[in-house]
């Protein structure tokens, strides 16, 4: 893949945009490629750690990275809650533009959304009110945008029982990550496209779609994401390719101590041992994610 695509985006929640996301790719400066690499490995604290002098100076769009990233480690490991939530308050103390009020709230959606998925906490209505706001702030022509839509099919597709307003949305997202050059984004619209056909029985279409979700991922090296994208398209894949690909999905797990979390109890049925009791424990999570 040329090294001019971006890599902002989606997991964390890159309500704070292209260009400017948590990890902002290969376009960035070393300081963003700092950040992906840590980012990319599951190291969220290490990676909102580098931003910390920024948010000291007030600035916004080192607040919006910083709640972003921490946002995303709740989602991966259900964890963090407290310091997510410290950081999107900074993040929208700081925010002094329409466009840093929306991706805030966009932020504040997300981080609604995944505590509601992973049976937390019930915040469904926070999340769809957050959502709405970032919609309700953000220019028409904001490349925020993408990430939106993607996050209110999240919301429609868990939520509110609609595959085809969550497949609209979802479509909506893919075009614009494509015309902005956001891989990334692209690779979880892959996959939730791939995860509404294969509901709807396309087979085909599915096993498309996890493997392009698959083939972005492992270009970007975006190593966390990775045993989601195996597992789901395992799902799909006839044996022996299936068992390859999962054996590779617990491979990675381990190696990222545990993380997602909400692929401990699907991994551990598959390897044929009993999964460890966590304390509380996540809703158990469908194979193409919670959220991711």
């Amino acid at each position: 893949m040329s090294r001019s695509v971006r890599r902002e985006g989606a997991g964390s929640g890159a309500g704070s945009g292209a260009g400017s996301g948590p990890g902002a790719g290969a376009e960035g400066g070393p300081l963003d490629h700092a950040v992906w690499r840590l980012r990319s490995r599951g190291c969220w604290e290490d990676a909102a750690a580098l931003l910390e002098p920024g948010v000291a100076r007030d600035d916004a769009s080192a607040a919006l990275r910083r709640a972003g990233l921490l946002v995303e480690r709740c989602m991966f490991t259900a964890d963090g809650w407290e310091r997510a939530e410290e950081a999107l308050r900074v993040a929208e103390a700081l925010a002094a533009t329409d466009e840093e009020r929306g991706a805030a709230a966009c932020e504040r959606g997300h981080l609604a959304y995944a505590a509601t998925v992973l049976a937390v906490r019930d915040r469904a209505d926070e999340a769809r009110a957050a959502l709405g706001r970032a919609a309700a702030l953000l220019p028409p022509g904001s490349s925020r945008r993408a990430m939106l839509d993607f996050r209110r099919g999240l919301m429609t597709e868990h939520f509110g029982d609609s595959p085809q307003a969550a497949r609209a949305a979802y479509r909506r997202a893919h075009a614009a990550a494509t015309a902005q050059g956001d891989a990334l984004l692209c690779s979880f619209t892959w996959r939730h496209l791939a995860g509404l056909a294969l509901r709807g029985g396309e087979l085909t279409e599915a096993r498309h779609g996890f493997a392009e979700s698959l083939r972005l991922r492992e270009e970007l090296g975006y190593l966390v994401g990775m045993a989601p994208a195996l597992v789901a398209l395992a799902d799909v894949q006839p044996e022996p390719e299936a068992e390859r690909l999962r054996a590779e999905a617990r491979r990675l797990f381990r190696l990222l101590d545990g993380v997602p979390s909400w692929l401990a109890g699907r991994l551990a049925e598959e390897d044929g041992e009993r999964p460890p009791a966590p304390a509380p424990a996540p809703a158990p999570a469908p194979a193409e994610g919670p959220a991711e």
